[in-house]
C-alpha cells in the first residue's frame, strides 16, 4: 500500500503525480504558450493530456522514461471544454489516478457542468486539481460548486492568472480563494499527501 502521493505543480495546468517510484505528468504546456512561464522540461514514466491544445498537450517536452509497473489505475471521464457540448472548444478529459490508497483527479480544462454519474465517480477524491480562472474553463464560482458537490479532501486550484504568469483573460486566484475558508498557502510547488493530511485548499507556488 502507498504511504504517500506527491503532487508537484509545474505551472498552468501541468502537474507531476508520483507514487511508489512512478511518475505521471498531466497537461504539459508547449514553449511560449503561457505568458510568464519558462519552457517546461521534465521527466516522467507517463504523460496524460486532457485535450489537444498547445498549453495542455506538449508531450514532446517531457522525457518519458519507460519501464516499471504503474501503481495507478487511470479512469477517464469525458467532458467538454465549454458549456455547449464542445461546439466552441471541443472535448475535455478528466483523469482520475488511483494508486490503491489515494485518488487524484485532474480536471483538465473543464468548461461544463458535471453529470450526476461523473460527480459520483469523483466523490471523495483525495486531491482535485481544478481550473478556476474562467473564460476558457469554468470560473471561480462554478469551480467552488464542483468542489462542494464532490468534496475532495484537498483542492489545488490551477489555470488562473497572476502578476507574473497566465493568459490576460483569466481571472486571478483570489477570485477562487475568497470563496474558501480552508486556504493553506505553501512556499513550494509540492504537496506530499499522506493519510494525515488535513482537508484544505492548497495554494502551491510556481518555482
Amino acid at each position: 500500500m502507498s504511504e504517500k502521493m506527491t503532487i508537484t505543480w509545474l505551472g498552468h495546468s501541468c502537474f507531476k503525480v508520483e507514487s511508489q517510484g512512478y511518475a505521471v505528468i498531466l497537461d504539459p504546456y508547449a514553449d511560449g504558450y503561457v505568458q510568464g512561464l519558462r519552457p517546461l522540461r521534465a521527466s516522467a514514466n507517463e504523460v496524460l493530456c486532457s485535450h489537444g491544445h498547445g498549453d495542455h498537450n506538449a508531450v514532446d517536452v517531457i522525457n518519458v522514461q519507460k519501464g516499471g509497473a504503474s501503481p495507478f489505475k487511470v479512469t477517464v471521464l469525458d467532458t467538454f471544454h465549454d458549456d455547449v457540448k464542445g461546439a466552441k472548444r471541443g472535448p475535455n478529459k478528466i483523469h482520475i489516478l488511483d494508486d490503491g490508497t489515494f485518488r487524484a483527479a485532474h480536471m483538465g480544462d473543464l468548461g461544463c457542468e458535471l453529470t450526476e454519474e461523473q460527480k459520483a465517480a469523483l466523490a471523495g477524491v483525495d486531491v482535485m486539481l481544478i481550473p478556476v480562472g474562467g473564460f476558457f474553463t469554468i470560473d471561480a464560482k462554478k469551480a467552488k460548486a464542483v468542489v462542494d458537490a464532490v468534496k475532495p479532501r484537498v483542492t489545488v486550484p490551477m489555470h488562473y492568472r497572476s502578476e507574473k504568469f497566465g493568459f490576460d483573460v483569466l481571472a486571478p486566484l483570489s477570485d477562487f480563494t475568497s470563496l474558501c475558508d480552508d486556504v493553506v498557502v505553501y512556499d513550494t510547488n509540492t504537496l506530499t499527501l499522506t493519510k494525515e493530511t488535513p482537508a484544505q485548499t492548497a495554494v502551491l507556488q510556481y518555482v
